[in-house]
């Protein structure tokens, strides 16, 4: 596939998925600016400072983004993270807090940031998880933010109805070599 005269905008890109995902739409042919906390590792035409749970540092990387690509062809929010494999009991309100600003937070602001500068014909992707489909044991908070980015993709679906742009969502998952339950 080539994406020769495509721009795209990354989050989460300096490390894993994001950082891949930018090296391929790179070498596909697009231009890409990344965002992410941690700068200094991102490999994309662009690289900026990105923390999505500011409004000031989203509003800026969108505004710099845009402007630097003239218009976004590809939007992909990939920014998170989990935290605390525990039981819900043993959880804590700032993990909580810090997982659900990021992971829903910072998607709903980037979309509603980007969104104005999306080209028809584009295409939203968001990082999911199959832990938005399926829940399991010690993640209630990781997992209620993955349910929360699908159900956002739904609606959003409904809001765009008509206007020619892609959404999709990336639900990846884990897969453990040793996993047991006691019940």
């Amino acid at each position: 596939m080539t994406l020769d005269g495509k721009t795209a905008v990354v989050t989460g890109a300096s490390s894993g998925i994001g950082a891949a995902t930018v090296r391929q739409l790179r070498e596909a042919g697009a231009r890409v600016v990344g965002g992410a906390r941690r700068v200094e590792r991102i490999d994309a035409d662009l690289a900026l400072e990105l923390d999505v749970t500011d409004e000031q540092s989203s509003a800026a990387f969108v505004e710099t983004a845009a402007a630097e690509l003239g218009g976004i062809d590809i939007l992909f929010c990939n920014a998170g993270l989990a935290l605390g494999r525990v039981p819900f009991t043993e959880s804590t309100e700032a993990d909580e807090a810090t997982v659900l600003h990021t992971n829903v937070d910072g998607v709903l602001r980037i979309t509603r940031l980007a969104l104005p500068h999306v080209r028809d014909g584009g295409h939203l992707v968001f990082m999911g998880s199959i832990a938005g489909r399926q829940a399991y044991p010690n993640g209630a908070s990781y997992i209620a933010s993955k349910f929360a980015v699908r159900g956002f993709t739904y609606a959003l679906r409904e809001d765009l109805l008509g206007r020619p742009i892609r959404i999709t969502t990336v639900d990846a998952g884990l897969v453990e070599t040793e996993f047991s339950v006691v019940r």
